[in-house]
Protein backbone atom coordinates (compact mmCIF):
# COMPACT_ATOMS: atom_id res chain seq x y z
CA UNK A 1 0.00 0.00 0.00
CA UNK A 2 2.40 2.86 1.29
CA UNK A 3 6.31 2.50 -0.03
CA UNK A 4 9.00 4.34 1.04
CA UNK A 5 11.99 3.96 -1.37
CA UNK A 6 15.54 5.26 -0.79
CA UNK A 7 13.84 8.45 0.58
CA UNK A 8 16.69 11.25 1.24
CA UNK A 9 16.27 14.74 3.36
CA UNK A 10 18.48 17.26 4.39
CA UNK A 11 17.93 20.76 5.88
CA UNK A 12 21.55 22.45 5.82
CA UNK A 13 23.44 20.27 7.92
CA UNK A 14 20.93 18.33 9.48
CA UNK A 15 19.88 14.66 7.54
CA UNK A 16 16.54 14.11 8.35
CA UNK A 17 16.53 10.95 5.95
CA UNK A 18 19.25 8.93 4.64
CA UNK A 19 18.40 6.15 2.12
CA UNK A 20 14.92 5.28 4.46
CA UNK A 21 12.93 2.72 3.08
CA UNK A 22 9.90 1.02 4.95
CA UNK A 23 6.32 -0.37 3.69
CA UNK A 24 3.17 -0.11 5.60
CA UNK A 25 0.20 -2.60 4.48
CA UNK A 26 -3.52 -2.37 4.30
CA UNK A 27 -5.11 -1.43 7.80
CA UNK A 28 -1.11 -2.06 9.15
CA UNK A 29 -0.66 0.42 12.25
CA UNK A 30 3.87 0.82 11.98
CA UNK A 31 5.15 2.90 15.04
CA UNK A 32 8.12 5.20 14.22
CA UNK A 33 9.75 5.47 17.39
CA UNK A 34 13.24 7.27 18.05
CA UNK A 35 14.92 10.04 19.95
CA UNK A 36 14.00 13.65 19.71
CA UNK A 37 15.35 14.78 16.08
CA UNK A 38 15.94 11.26 14.25
CA UNK A 39 13.80 12.38 11.27
CA UNK A 40 10.41 10.75 12.79
CA UNK A 41 8.41 13.99 12.12
CA UNK A 42 9.89 14.83 8.96
CA UNK A 43 9.20 11.75 7.48
CA UNK A 44 5.21 12.20 8.39
CA UNK A 45 5.66 15.39 6.81
CA UNK A 46 6.92 13.87 3.47
CA UNK A 47 4.33 11.03 3.51
CA UNK A 48 1.58 13.88 4.18
CA UNK A 49 3.12 15.97 0.59
CA UNK A 50 4.19 18.68 3.10
CA UNK A 51 7.91 18.61 2.56
CA UNK A 52 9.68 17.04 -0.33
CA UNK A 53 11.91 14.50 -0.27
CA UNK A 54 15.33 15.45 -1.98
CA UNK A 55 15.31 11.87 -3.48
CA UNK A 56 13.99 8.43 -3.43
CA UNK A 57 10.39 7.46 -4.07
CA UNK A 58 6.91 7.53 -2.30
CA UNK A 59 4.16 5.36 -3.84
CA UNK A 60 0.56 4.48 -2.52
CA UNK A 61 -1.42 1.83 -4.20
CA UNK A 62 1.48 1.68 -6.80
CA UNK A 63 1.10 5.60 -7.94
CA UNK A 64 3.97 7.73 -7.29
CA UNK A 65 3.15 10.52 -4.82
CA UNK A 66 5.45 13.48 -6.13
CA UNK A 67 3.20 15.10 -8.66
CA UNK A 68 0.03 14.97 -6.07
CA UNK A 69 -0.72 18.10 -3.69
CA UNK A 70 -1.30 17.37 0.24
CA UNK A 71 -5.14 17.25 -0.45
CA UNK A 72 -5.41 15.32 -3.13
CA UNK A 73 -3.65 12.11 -1.60
CA UNK A 74 -6.24 11.40 0.45
CA UNK A 75 -4.02 11.09 4.32
CA UNK A 76 -5.34 12.51 7.39
CA UNK A 77 -2.65 14.50 10.18
CA UNK A 78 -3.33 14.29 13.41
CA UNK A 79 -0.35 16.28 15.19
CA UNK A 80 -0.26 16.65 19.60
CA UNK A 81 -1.76 19.67 19.92
CA UNK A 82 -5.22 18.45 18.99
CA UNK A 83 -5.36 21.44 16.45
CA UNK A 84 -9.24 21.85 17.12
CA UNK A 85 -10.75 24.79 15.76
CA UNK A 86 -11.92 27.10 18.43
CA UNK A 87 -15.14 29.05 16.55
CA UNK A 88 -16.48 25.51 15.76
CA UNK A 89 -18.28 23.73 18.46
CA UNK A 90 -17.59 19.70 18.72
CA UNK A 91 -19.60 18.92 15.72
CA UNK A 92 -18.92 21.61 13.82
CA UNK A 93 -14.99 19.88 14.05
CA UNK A 94 -15.75 16.53 13.39
CA UNK A 95 -17.69 17.64 10.35
CA UNK A 96 -15.46 20.09 9.06
CA UNK A 97 -13.36 17.73 6.94
CA UNK A 98 -16.50 16.17 5.37
CA UNK A 99 -17.85 19.64 4.56
CA UNK A 100 -14.37 20.45 2.40
CA UNK A 101 -15.11 17.76 0.44
CA UNK A 102 -18.90 18.63 -0.34
CA UNK A 103 -20.06 16.15 1.67
CA UNK A 104 -23.75 16.82 1.89
CA UNK A 105 -24.68 18.55 5.05
CA UNK A 106 -27.10 15.85 6.64
CA UNK A 107 -24.86 13.14 5.66
CA UNK A 108 -22.27 14.42 7.42
CA UNK A 109 -23.76 15.23 10.02
CA UNK A 110 -25.07 11.66 10.25
CA UNK A 111 -21.23 10.45 9.94
CA UNK A 112 -19.69 12.58 12.77
CA UNK A 113 -22.47 11.91 14.88
CA UNK A 114 -22.26 8.02 14.52
CA UNK A 115 -18.05 8.81 14.77
CA UNK A 116 -18.31 10.72 18.46
CA UNK A 117 -20.15 8.08 19.43
CA UNK A 118 -17.81 5.21 18.43
CA UNK A 119 -15.42 7.67 20.55
CA UNK A 120 -17.71 7.81 23.62
CA UNK A 121 -18.79 11.27 23.08
CA UNK A 122 -22.19 11.32 22.19
CA UNK A 123 -24.08 13.97 23.55
CA UNK A 124 -21.01 16.47 23.01
CA UNK A 125 -22.09 17.93 19.87
CA UNK A 126 -22.75 21.44 21.11
CA UNK A 127 -19.58 21.87 23.29
CA UNK A 128 -17.40 24.23 23.02
CA UNK A 129 -13.98 23.18 22.31
CA UNK A 130 -12.03 24.65 24.94
CA UNK A 131 -14.66 23.59 27.55
CA UNK A 132 -12.90 20.31 26.64
CA UNK A 133 -10.37 18.04 28.53
CA UNK A 134 -7.54 17.19 27.25
CA UNK A 135 -8.59 13.44 26.85
CA UNK A 136 -12.00 14.66 25.30
CA UNK A 137 -10.55 16.90 22.94
CA UNK A 138 -8.06 14.32 21.56
CA UNK A 139 -11.07 12.41 21.22
CA UNK A 140 -12.55 14.75 18.97
CA UNK A 141 -9.21 15.42 17.33
CA UNK A 142 -9.58 12.00 16.32
CA UNK A 143 -13.12 11.68 15.19
CA UNK A 144 -12.53 14.31 13.04
CA UNK A 145 -9.27 12.35 11.36
CA UNK A 146 -11.52 9.17 11.25
CA UNK A 147 -14.68 10.72 9.57
CA UNK A 148 -13.27 11.24 6.40
CA UNK A 149 -12.41 7.95 5.68
CA UNK A 150 -8.54 8.58 5.06
CA UNK A 151 -6.45 6.08 2.85
CA UNK A 152 -4.03 6.87 5.70
CA UNK A 153 -3.39 7.78 8.43
CA UNK A 154 -0.36 9.97 10.27
CA UNK A 155 0.02 10.51 13.55
CA UNK A 156 2.71 12.83 14.78
CA UNK A 157 3.03 11.87 19.07
CA UNK A 158 -0.81 12.55 19.89
CA UNK A 159 -0.95 11.24 23.20
CA UNK A 160 2.20 12.37 24.53
CA UNK A 161 0.36 15.53 26.36
CA UNK A 162 -2.53 13.35 28.03
CA UNK A 163 -1.96 11.70 31.46
CA UNK A 164 -1.23 7.91 32.02
CA UNK A 165 -4.68 6.88 32.35
CA UNK A 166 -5.94 9.02 29.49
CA UNK A 167 -3.36 7.87 27.50
CA UNK A 168 -4.16 4.21 27.38
CA UNK A 169 -7.75 4.60 27.08
CA UNK A 170 -7.37 6.04 24.26
CA UNK A 171 -4.48 4.07 22.88
CA UNK A 172 -7.26 1.08 23.50
CA UNK A 173 -9.89 3.28 21.16
CA UNK A 174 -7.65 4.37 18.76
CA UNK A 175 -6.31 0.37 17.85
CA UNK A 176 -10.10 -0.70 18.08
CA UNK A 177 -11.81 1.99 15.86
CA UNK A 178 -8.40 1.60 13.40
CA UNK A 179 -8.75 -2.47 13.29
CA UNK A 180 -12.69 -2.00 12.72
CA UNK A 181 -12.25 0.47 9.54
CA UNK A 182 -8.95 -1.56 8.03
CA UNK A 183 -7.37 2.03 8.42
CA UNK A 184 -3.52 1.75 7.49
CA UNK A 185 -1.60 4.12 9.98
CA UNK A 186 2.00 5.88 10.78
CA UNK A 187 2.47 6.76 14.61
CA UNK A 188 5.49 8.76 15.42
CA UNK A 189 6.33 8.51 18.84
CA UNK A 190 9.46 8.19 21.56
CA UNK A 191 7.70 6.51 24.16
CA UNK A 192 8.36 2.15 23.71
CA UNK A 193 5.50 1.14 25.53
CA UNK A 194 3.32 3.27 23.41
CA UNK A 195 5.17 1.85 20.39
CA UNK A 196 4.77 -1.67 21.28
CA UNK A 197 0.85 -1.35 22.48
CA UNK A 198 -0.42 -0.02 19.63
CA UNK A 199 1.98 -1.05 16.30
CA UNK A 200 2.12 -4.44 14.70
CA UNK A 201 5.68 -3.57 13.35
CA UNK A 202 7.79 -0.96 15.05
CA UNK A 203 10.45 0.83 13.10
CA UNK A 204 13.34 2.59 14.87
CA UNK A 205 14.89 5.42 13.60
CA UNK A 206 18.80 6.84 14.44
CA UNK A 207 19.99 9.80 12.58
CA UNK A 208 17.79 9.76 9.58
CA UNK A 209 18.29 5.64 8.88
CA UNK A 210 15.91 2.76 10.05
CA UNK A 211 17.80 0.58 12.11
CA UNK A 212 15.26 -2.08 12.59
CA UNK A 213 11.83 -3.00 11.73
CA UNK A 214 9.76 -5.68 13.15
CA UNK A 215 7.08 -7.15 15.16
CA UNK A 216 7.70 -5.90 18.68
CA UNK A 217 8.52 -9.64 19.88
CA UNK A 218 10.57 -9.91 17.53
CA UNK A 219 12.63 -6.63 18.41
CA UNK A 220 12.71 -7.98 21.87
CA UNK A 221 13.70 -11.26 20.95
CA UNK A 222 16.89 -10.18 18.14
CA UNK A 223 17.88 -6.53 18.35
CA UNK A 224 19.56 -5.94 15.32
CA UNK A 225 22.43 -4.12 17.10
CA UNK A 226 23.70 -2.47 20.72
CA UNK A 227 21.63 0.87 20.01
CA UNK A 228 18.44 -0.52 19.26
CA UNK A 229 18.89 -3.14 22.33
CA UNK A 230 19.28 -0.12 24.66
CA UNK A 231 16.86 1.90 23.16
CA UNK A 232 14.14 -0.77 23.52
CA UNK A 233 15.13 -0.82 27.06
CA UNK A 234 18.04 -3.49 27.37
CA UNK A 235 20.67 -2.82 29.90
CA UNK A 236 22.98 -5.35 29.79
CA UNK A 237 25.13 -5.99 26.63
CA UNK A 238 27.97 -7.53 25.07
CA UNK A 239 30.21 -7.03 22.43
CA UNK A 240 27.55 -9.07 20.32
CA UNK A 241 24.28 -9.91 21.92
CA UNK A 242 22.15 -8.70 24.96
CA UNK A 243 22.07 -10.52 28.24
CA UNK A 244 18.75 -11.07 29.77
CA UNK A 245 18.17 -11.83 33.30
CA UNK A 246 18.25 -15.09 32.55
CA UNK A 247 20.99 -15.54 31.33
CA UNK A 248 22.84 -15.07 34.68
CA UNK A 249 23.90 -17.49 36.67
CA UNK A 250 24.62 -17.03 41.06
CA UNK A 251 26.47 -19.12 43.00
CA UNK A 252 29.92 -19.31 44.98
CA UNK A 253 30.63 -21.48 41.64
CA UNK A 254 30.60 -18.93 39.38
CA UNK A 255 33.54 -15.76 38.70
CA UNK A 256 33.86 -13.48 41.29
CA UNK A 257 32.16 -9.80 40.92
CA UNK A 258 32.78 -7.02 42.59
CA UNK A 259 29.77 -5.50 43.90
CA UNK A 260 29.36 -1.12 42.79
CA UNK A 261 26.24 -0.52 44.69
CA UNK A 262 23.07 -2.29 45.48
CA UNK A 263 19.43 -0.31 46.14
CA UNK A 264 16.94 -2.41 47.67
CA UNK A 265 13.41 -3.43 46.07
CA UNK A 266 9.84 -4.20 47.18
CA UNK A 267 11.00 -8.50 46.24
CA UNK A 268 14.76 -8.13 45.92
CA UNK A 269 17.97 -5.93 44.94
CA UNK A 270 18.74 -4.40 42.31
CA UNK A 271 22.76 -4.15 42.13
CA UNK A 272 25.50 -3.05 39.60
CA UNK A 273 28.31 -5.86 39.75
CA UNK A 274 31.74 -5.25 37.40
CA UNK A 275 33.32 -8.67 35.57
CA UNK A 276 35.94 -8.96 33.48
CA UNK A 277 33.45 -9.10 30.55
CA UNK A 278 31.78 -5.51 31.47
CA UNK A 279 29.39 -4.26 34.21
CA UNK A 280 25.80 -5.10 34.68
CA UNK A 281 22.81 -4.71 36.80
CA UNK A 282 21.48 -7.66 37.87
CA UNK A 283 18.12 -7.55 39.78
CA UNK A 284 18.20 -10.40 42.21
CA UNK A 285 15.39 -12.04 43.91
CA UNK A 286 15.11 -11.97 47.77
CA UNK A 287 16.10 -15.44 47.98
CA UNK A 288 19.30 -14.56 45.64
CA UNK A 289 19.69 -11.67 47.64
CA UNK A 290 19.59 -13.59 51.11
CA UNK A 291 22.15 -16.30 49.85
CA UNK A 292 24.59 -13.35 49.39
CA UNK A 293 23.73 -10.87 51.46
CA UNK A 294 26.82 -10.41 53.26
CA UNK A 295 28.57 -9.32 50.13
CA UNK A 296 25.87 -7.03 49.07
CA UNK A 297 27.70 -3.69 49.64
CA UNK A 298 29.87 -1.55 47.76
CA UNK A 299 33.38 -3.33 47.32
CA UNK A 300 31.64 -6.74 48.41
CA UNK A 301 32.04 -9.82 45.80
CA UNK A 302 29.51 -12.09 44.72
CA UNK A 303 29.90 -15.24 42.48
CA UNK A 304 28.15 -14.36 38.72
CA UNK A 305 28.24 -16.47 35.21
CA UNK A 306 26.75 -15.65 32.61
CA UNK A 307 25.12 -19.03 30.47
CA UNK A 308 25.97 -18.05 26.82
CA UNK A 309 23.40 -20.20 25.10
CA UNK A 310 20.88 -18.02 26.50
CA UNK A 311 22.15 -14.85 24.79
CA UNK A 312 20.05 -12.88 22.82
CA UNK A 313 22.81 -12.54 19.86
CA UNK A 314 22.34 -9.09 17.56
CA UNK A 315 19.83 -9.65 14.78
CA UNK A 316 18.92 -13.23 15.56
CA UNK A 317 22.63 -14.68 14.88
Amino acid sequence: MLEIIDIYKRFGERVAACGLSLSLAQGEVVALLGPSGCGKSTLLKLIAGLERPDAGVLRFDGADLSGVTPDARGFALMFQDFALFPHLDVLGNVMFGLRERRVPRAEARARANDMLDALGLDGYQARRVWTLSGGEAQRVALARALVTRPRLLLLDEPFSSLDAHLRQGLQQDFRRLLGERGVPALLVTHDRAEAFAMADRVALLCDGRIQQCATPGGLLAAPANAWVARFIGYENLLVDAVVPERAFRFGPDQPLARVEDCVPQAEGMRVRVSTPEGRFVLSLSAREAAACAGQLRAGGEIGVGIDRGALLRFGGE
